[in-house]
């Protein structure tokens, strides 16, 4: 394939991603969003296949191969509420795969530039591994949070912030160190059968990034997870522009660009939604405490089983549903459409109600909902109807705790104190389906389920929503 035909293909490629992400950005048109997403995929690894560069065609092949087997026993496999942490593994991939081709370009000895752009494509090698580390470790423990094998509870080292911070000074030295290395001739491994000068700082850099990336999610609460997870798509995105910079790959960088960028919109807009900013999070996040005890939470739960919520939904005019990871882990959200349709045709009102940070990633709950095929022009966020809550007669939680937790508003010394939540209790009454009394994914307690208009309906959502469906039907 010529030169210019590849450059073609790479333009096209490059559209077809643009319109990938505006079509994700909405609902009705995420699907499309995808086909454009794996057209545009398809069409990159065909153009670079054949654009001369590469030789081995049987590793190639055998790669794509392994990889396609790998994903479509993942998306055969996986259930939805795996989805979290599966990204997030993902994430630690594209790190990897950074991290490795950057070590490879710097012990491969067919590369003969000089000047300027030596010192370039050094830097280029440095940042790639910097980067590709952090994200690497970070999205490892990110995969053991939400897969909940590592506690969501943060992790606070004593003067946390002064080892950051040593840290990031130390990787900065380092790099100019490796520079003047590979300049003067030094610094190479004894094990190494190459010229591998400046290897000494580069492999103690990739140490302390790996350290870097683990700590910094380690000491992130569990109510700030989803703001990791976009956190970390945007670290892989410019993990794979340093890895197109290595390469010499302009489709590469180009793509790994509008997925860094995209995912650093992400983040910003879910720290606005929920009252933080970004330095806040990375630097501790949610779960770490205000200087002051918590509000002690005292009171009694009101029981109620399914067939009285049946008849409090059935008397209803105005109804939300607020679903969360509880949701997700019940598989209840076909149950939950099904109530919905039921009730819709009786002439009732229902919108559901997301949280920007409801589930383990961003926009969970709305995946969950449109798997369901629940109609999108009744699915709200937090912002456009949390001022309709006076005037809705029944709120249903669906496996939610910290979205819908009142001392968010009103407990300055609560962990997730500023965080924006979806303030149902203003409503006539709030039924809140969850197994136990446990507190949420962050550790909080929640006094939402001792409030005088608050019902406990306790269980597996999916049973009790069946339960409730039933009763329902008659």
């Amino acid at each position: 394939m010529s030169q210019s035909l590849v450059t073609m293909s790479y333009i096209v490629a490059t559209i077809l991603f643009i319109l990938s992400l505006s079509g994700l950005s909405n609902q009705e048109s995420a699907r499309r969003g995808n086909y454009y997403g794996m057209l545009g995929m398809a069409i990159a690894i065909i153009a670079t296949a054949l654009s001369g560069s590469v030789t081995a065609y049987e590793t190639l092949f055998g790669a794509v191969l392994v990889g396609g087997c790998i994903g479509a026993f993942a998306a055969a496999k996986i259930h939805m509420t795996q989805m979290p942490e599966l990204v997030a593994i993902m994430h630690s991939l594209v790190g990897l795969a950074a991290v490795l081709v950057g070590y490879a370009n710097f012990m491969d000895s067919s590369i003969h530039i000089g000047g300027v752009e030596k010192t370039i494509h050094e830097i280029e090698i440095y940042a790639g591994i910097l980067i590709g580390a952090i994200t690497f470790s970070g999205s490892v423990i990110a995969f053991g949070k939400l897969s909940e094998k590592i506690t969501g509870k943060p992790l606070l080292l004593p003067g946390r912030h002064w080892l950051n911070l040593a840290l990031l000074l130390g990787a900065i030295v380092l790099g100019f160190t490796f520079l003047d290395q590979i300049d003067d001739g030094v610094g190479a491994l004894p094990l190494l059968y190459m010229d591998t000068s400046g290897a000494f700082p580069l492999v103690i850099m990739t140490l302390i990034a790996l350290f870097f990336g683990m700590h910094m999610v380690m000491a992130i609460g569990g109510a700030d997870m989803p703001v990791v997870v976009s956190m970390l798509n945007s670290y892989s995105g410019w993990a794979a522009a340093a890895t197109g910079f290595m390469l010499g790959n302009d489709l590469l960088i180009v793509t790994g660009a509008l997925v860094g960028s995209s995912g650093a919109i992400l983040s910003y807009i879910m720290c606005h939604a929920m009252n933080r900013n970004f330095i806040s999070v990375i630097a501790g996040g949610f779960g770490t405490g205000n200087g002051g005890p918590a509000a002690v939470i005292e009171g009694e739960v009101q029981p109620i089983n399914a067939e009285d919520t049946a008849k409090l939904l059935l008397s209803a005019k105005n109804i939300v549903i607020i679903p969360g990871y509880g949701m997700a882990v019940a598989q209840a959200q076909h149950t939950v459409n099904d109530i919905t349709k039921l009730l819709r045709e009786k002439g009732k009102k229902v919108r559901f109600g997301i949280h920007p940070v409801a589930g383990r990633m961003p926009g969970h709950m709305n995946v969950l909902l449109a798997e369901a095929k629940v109609p999108y022009d009744i699915v709200y966020e937090m912002d456009e109807i949390n001022e309709d809550f006076p005037h809705v007669d029944v709120s249903i939680v669906i496996g939610a705790n910290d979205i819908v937790n009142p001392s968010a508003l009103d407990d300055p010394n609560s962990p997730i104190a500023g965080m924006p939540v979806l303030e149902c209790w203003k409503g006539e009454t709030t039924i809140v389906l969850k197994r136990s009394m446990a507190s949420g994914y962050a550790g909080v307690g929640n006094p939402l389920f001792v409030m005088d208009n608050t019902r406990m309906l306790f269980g597996d959502a999916n049973t009790s929503m069946q339960a409730v469906l039933k009763a329902l039907q008659g």
